[in-house]
């Protein structure tokens, strides 16, 4: 249908209000705590408790979270696009963010009282399927109310929140005092994080007519974007899988490697307090790289050198295996990390092909977060068990993040 575009497929144009940025970040920590609180310190033990005799805990974990990453691969895009042909009278995204939020506290709970590795596969997959419904809506609704001159900065405020709400996962799993009680806590926090955005914002409602073809078809097809049509995007994305990956590869063991090579007395506690360093700095530097980013109109710059210094970090981990070591080498993780996250943001939302598609398009791009996740553990099991141990595995983490960074300069686009 032909006529002026309807304001929920406008580029936008007024800046974001404080108050809307602030409710959507919140959203966005909650989802995040979602996640970590069980990737950093509740999945690991429950496959420990729960491995069968002669079963590598390694194994079990890889499992859950590789199993857990097929799914968000498949929920982001997928949920992306039916939030693009949501014609709610609460808009595209407020539907989708609520609920995927109630949907991830319920599949918390549900894993909180799983008692076999099945249960801990099935409860993981459900908590990637509804909380990437969320997260999904709320990366949306960035380029949906945002001008690009204005995304670093909102990206940065986004990434903020995405690490205060590691760190807060992180620390309810830690201090809960069991399993279950942490997955009850981070439950908890999901649905109480995404409640400011979902009760008090309103979004522009897509008329009906002007919804893109919903049907297997359209939907299967829109999970693939040409690179060959549109190369910017593919650089990008690769850019963002590379640079992931090599962090995924870094963090993926964490508390088996603090156990098992480093000998720390409280495992837990020393993954607390390495992701508390590597919160400071990266809060440090991911709003102010956004902020920087949009006043000096650039993006690669800034992508290649986070990436760089992220590689300086895993070699670090690779080459000074102590616990001043690990230290350094977090705090310099979230310095490379927080400009990454706020600039790399605003790159992917200025190379998406159509406003009617920023959800699904997003989605696919988020793929790039997620395939890590399950590259990552085929990966690192059989380098830490017959490939050289964890000295290896951190050394291959540096080099893959720093192609990844290297390929940023490949985009033409995007200064």
């Amino acid at each position: 249908m032909s006529g002026p575009a309807p304001e929920a497929l406008a580029e936008p144009s007024q800046r974001a209000g404080r108050a809307w940025t602030a409710a959507l970040s919140l959203g966005n920590g909650a989802i995040w705590a979602g996640w970590y609180g069980p990737l950093q310190i509740l999945l690991a033990l429950q496959a420990a408790q729960l491995a069968p005799p002669g079963t590598a805990k390694e194994s079990v974990l890889a499992w859950v979270t590789g199993a857990g990453a097929v799914v968000s691969m498949v929920a982001n895009p997928l949920f992306g696009a039916l939030s693009d042909r949501t014609a709610s009278r609460f808009g595209r995204r407020t539907p989708w963010i609520a609920a995927g939020a109630a949907g991830g506290a319920g599949a918390l709970v549900l894993l909180a009282g799983a008692g076999s590795v099945g249960m801990m596969v099935l409860g993981w997959c459900l908590v990637q399927l509804t909380l990437n419904a969320a997260f999904a809506a709320i990366t949306a609704a960035v380029p949906d109310r945002v001008p690009r001159r204005q995304r670093g900065a909102v990206g940065g405020w986004l990434g903020a929140a995405q690490i205060l709400g590691v760190v807060a996962g992180t620390g309810l799993a830690t201090v809960a005092g069991t399993v279950a009680a942490g997955y009850l806590a981070c439950a908890g926090f999901v649905v109480l994080g995404t409640l400011p955005y979902v009760l008090a914002r309103r979004e522009a409602v897509l008329p009906a007519e002007r919804r893109p073809e919903l049907s297997l078809r359209a939907l299967v097809a829109g999970f693939w974007i040409s690179p060959r049509r549109h190369p910017d995007l593919g650089w990008a994305w690769l850019t963002r899988f590379l640079i992931n990956l090599g962090n995924a590869l870094a963090l993926l063991y964490l508390l088996y490697y603090l156990r098992d090579v480093l000998h720390r007395p409280d495992p837990g506690g020393g993954v607390l307090v390495l992701t508390a360093v590597n919160g400071v700095t990266l809060l440090g530097t991911v709003v102010v790289g956004g902020f920087w980013s949009d006043r000096v109109g650039r993006r690669q710059p800034f992508v290649l050198w986070a990436g760089v210094i992220m590689t300086v970090a895993t070699g670090l981990l690779a080459g000074w295996q102590t616990w001043p070591g690990a230290l350094c080498a977090a705090a310099l993780l979230g310095v490379g990390f927080g400009v990454f996250t706020s600039v790399d943001f605003a790159l992917m939302t200025q190379v998406l092909p159509a406003a009617a598609h920023r959800g699904k398009d997003l989605g696919v791009i988020n793929i790039a977060n997620a395939l890590p996740q399950v590259a990552a553990p085929a990966l690192a099991a059989p380098v830490v068990h017959h490939l050289g141990g964890y000295r290896m595995l951190y050394a291959l983490a540096a080099a893959v993040g720093l192609v990844g960074a290297l390929l940023v300069r490949r985009i033409r686009g995007v200064a």
